[in-house]
């Protein structure tokens, strides 16, 4: 799948939603999921997104096109944490 999207720093959930033609509450779920991420917040608290956020979700549309369920693309997507470093 190829998304098609206009040049652009950040991005906000209605805009991202928009192009990728998802809801709005779509992307938030996906954000609580952990299987997309916000890079900041504007001041009045809008999420913003980078770049990075149309790959991620073109996967994960593709894959629940496969018949994947959100956790099996969570289990796919999520990397365990780094541990942290030795003192």
């Amino acid at each position: 799948m190829v998304v098609a999207r206009p040049p652009r720093k950040l991005w906000k959930i209605g805009e991202i939603a928009r192009h990728m033609n998802l809801s709005r509450q779509t992307i938030h779920n996906y954000t609580l999921l952990g299987l997309i991420a916000e890079e900041e917040r504007t001041e009045s608290g809008h999420r913003l997104y980078g770049d990075s956020v149309w790959k991620s979700l073109a996967r994960i549309e593709r894959l629940k096109q496969e018949g994947k369920s959100l956790s099996e693309i969570a289990r796919r997507l999520v990397k365990a944490p780094a541990p942290a470093p030795a003192d």
